[in-house]
């Protein structure tokens, strides 16, 4: 325990009443600095004092409230069952799954619906109504901040671009189109192709154009360790999304959790067809979605199971192939449009001797293109600079190009 710093000497000084003017004036003095001096350090030590005062009263607060806290009842997470005449509910308790009858006070009783989550006392007792639960994985996902490519920044896929925007932007931003022709909107689009010929980014050009709450999750998301916590998520996205409405839902490499199902009976493979039954559960379930569009994405097309792509789940089966030449020469000019490029450099001639690469692949050729460039001390990228790198590039055993058909079937 700290001690109180001493207090310091009050200074006293007697002074001749004979000396000169001068001399007593100049004694004076020598006196008022000295109790400016003492009132100084008896200042700093006030607010010493002061700092530890309230340092002591915040301790004191928070030993009361842990006080207070150890003195109350514990509280308890239960459900409500059913709402009866009389003020009285039926409540189940979480855990022990007891049903128990109790009242519920006159101030409460209003607020109290079957399926509300509430704290109740050791008697049962409700004490307050909670929040709805919802796990806070789900919530993170939501995206809040738009990405910053467009459907300009895409290039070579302008049919699957139209496709894309007539399922999902249309229905939310001109529904009385459909409401005169008589059709429903589709309910879903699955995109699937090679890697890297632009599905992901298709799917972001999409969050930054629409006004819809975008979701996104990646299906090894949805794979938990333990048995249900894996459907309760997928069943928290979608409550979060009813919640947001319109909401757009995006699911990238579905084939993580909608692969075909087998005959295995491993614990690992039943909890993922569990989380897959969730999903298809919420897709076409007995409640209506509302304005949710669901996108989702896989490279594996061939892995997934039948029933995730029948009509009313994935209306729309969009395969996003490798770009022809023609699409290549505009993904060319797309990653190209920052870059200071010489008058030399001919897009189409790079496109036909690219054939066999996909969007991403392009876009690495064009970095490797300035980094030659960098490296020759110049600040334009020539049409030597982008042979260099594509010579690189095929050199390179770590970046093979696998068409299509050789990537899903080989």
């Amino acid at each position: 325990m700290s001690r109180s710093p001493s207090i310091p000497d009050r200074p006293h000084r007697d002074i001749d009443s004979d000396l000169p003017d001068d001399e007593r004036l100049e004694a004076l003095r020598g006196h008022y600095e000295d109790l400016v001096e003492v009132n100084e350090q008896l200042t700093a030590q006030l607010d010493d004092a002061e700092k530890r005062r309230q340092r002591l009263r915040e301790k004191v607060d928070r030993v009361e409230r842990e006080n207070e806290s150890l003195k109350s009842s514990s509280l308890y997470i239960a459900t409500v069952e059913d709402v009866l005449d009389d003020d009285e509910v039926i409540v189940k308790q979480h855990g022990n799954n007891q049903e128990v009858l109790t009242e519920v006070s006159s101030r409460m009783v209003d607020r109290v619906e079957p399926g509300d989550r509430v704290a109740v006392n050791d008697s049962f007792a409700i004490q307050t109504v909670l929040n709805a639960e919802t796990d806070a994985r789900a919530q993170s996902m939501e995206i809040t901040e738009k990405p910053g490519v467009t459907y300009a920044d895409i290039g070579g896929i302008d049919e699957q671009v139209r496709e894309v925007r007539e399922a999902v932007e249309q229905p939310l931003a001109e529904p009385e189109l459909f409401d005169e022709v008589g059709i429903d909107p589709p309910s879903g689009v699955l995109l699937y192709g090679p890697p890297g010929t632009g599905k992901t980014m298709l799917a972001k050009a999409v969050a930054n154009e629409t006004d819809a709450t975008f979701i996104k999750m990646a299906g090894s998301e949805l794979v938990r360790k333990f048995i249900g916590e894996g459907s309760r998520l997928v069943r928290d996205l979608f409550e979060m999304a009813r919640e947001r409405e319109p909401a757009i839902i995006f699911i990238d490499e579905i084939d993580a959790i909608a692969t075909r199902r087998t005959e295995s009976k491993t614990s690992g493979d039943a909890e993922v067809q569990r989380t897959m039954m969730q999903l298809l559960s919420e897709m076409d379930g007995f409640e209506a979605r509302g304005e949710i569009r669901i996108i989702a994405a896989t490279n594996r097309f061939d892995m997934l199971d039948r029933a995730i792509l029948r009509p009313g789940r994935f209306d729309r089966l969009i395969d996003v192939p490798e770009p022809d030449c023609d699409g290549r020469e505009q993904i060319l000019e797309i990653h190209t449009r920052g870059m200071s490029v010489s008058d030399d450099v001919d897009f189409a001639e790079l496109a036909a001797d690219t054939d066999g690469y996909s969007g991403a692949d392009i876009e690495s050729l064009a970095t490797e293109a300035g980094m030659f460039a960098i490296r020759n001390d110049r600040d334009t990228v020539t049409h030597s600079d982008f042979a260099e790198a594509l010579e690189k590039i095929e050199n390179d055993d770590s970046s093979d190009v696998i068409s299509s058909a050789g990537y899903f079937y080989q």
